[in-house]
């Protein structure tokens, strides 16, 4: 065991830079209602100290006037993906772009964002990254906004190697079930070659349920597309800060993180099987 833990090497997990402030909660809420980040904490009563993040990168803020006064001009860089869609929300928000989107002779395009605290705030993408960024979809390809037909669930359940002991009574009471879907049709052959399901509330919590896509038709751009779809729906109809959740299948984060989705904690638990009861 001694030998193991003289092995052993550090393992940095997050970084956050700390930015001294004169209102934590003015700080915070600027954050979260301007520049878009949709989780945030506050300690104290008043607060004095507090955070945000989005996406596993948080920002801190420390109530401390002299140093704050001291610190502007200070600056902190953020590399992100698909850049031209958060600088359009930035341009919605009204944030303070004092350098707009231009590419960089060092490789990468980049604006910059001037907080309520006097920060610069530097919001970057590699160039290639950003020309990567839009989806070309295969031509004899189209999204509906529908709820695929339960053999149209089976078949696209079944390419992927999902089994299911429902009967169908119980899969179209399931399909019923969800707020929103989306089908990824081949316009050529007529077949459903994809497919996501939306459940929740209507209002304050949705979960993204069976994001199923065709074996012959993976690594084509359709996943994203029925992802896109059904942010953008969510983006129109959901109520402002609700909670959308899925689970995904390891090796699967980098897909759903281009969409806004972040790792978090929870529990899970199934119910018993018939077999288990008896």
């Amino acid at each position: 065991m001694e030998n193991e833990s003289k092995n052993l090497q550090p393992v940095f997990m997050q970084a956050e830079p700390v930015l001294a402030v004169t209102d934590v909660t003015a700080s915070v809420a600027y954050w979260h209602e301007v520049l878009g980040f949709p989780a945030q904490w506050k300690w104290g009563n008043p607060p004095v100290h507090g955070g945000v993040s989005w996406q596993g990168v948080g920002v801190q803020f420390a109530l401390e006037p002299q140093l704050a006064a001291a610190s502007k001009g200070n600056s902190v860089w953020m590399r992100v993906k698909h850049l031209d869609v958060l600088y359009a929300m930035h341009r919605k928000n009204k944030a303070e772009i004092v350098y707009p989107m231009e590419n960089q002779p060092w490789g990468m395009a980049q604006y910059t964002v001037k907080d309520i605290n006097g920060y610069y705030i530097h919001f970057a993408s590699a160039i290639m990254e950003r020309e990567k960024s839009g989806v070309t979809l295969p031509a004899s390809m189209r999204i509906v906004a529908r709820k695929p037909e339960i053999a149209e669930y089976r078949s696209l359940q079944h390419s992927v190697g999902w089994n299911s002991s429902l009967d169908d009574l119980k899969v179209q009471q399931a399909l019923a079930a969800a707020l929103y879907a989306v089908v990824a049709e081949d316009t050529e052959s007529g077949e459903a070659i994809g497919c996501a399901l939306l459940l929740g509330d209507g209002q304050t919590f949705y979960y993204v349920k069976d994001v199923i896509v065709r074996k012959d038709w993976q690594n084509k751009q359709v996943g994203t597309a029925i992802m896109r779809a059904l942010t953008d729906w969510l983006d129109h109809n959901a109520a402002k800060n609700a909670m959308v959740g899925l689970y995904t299948g390891e090796g699967l984060e980098r897909f759903y993180k281009q969409f806004g989705f972040g790792p978090a904690y929870g529990m899970i638990r199934h119910t018993p099987s018939p077999e288990r009861e008896l």
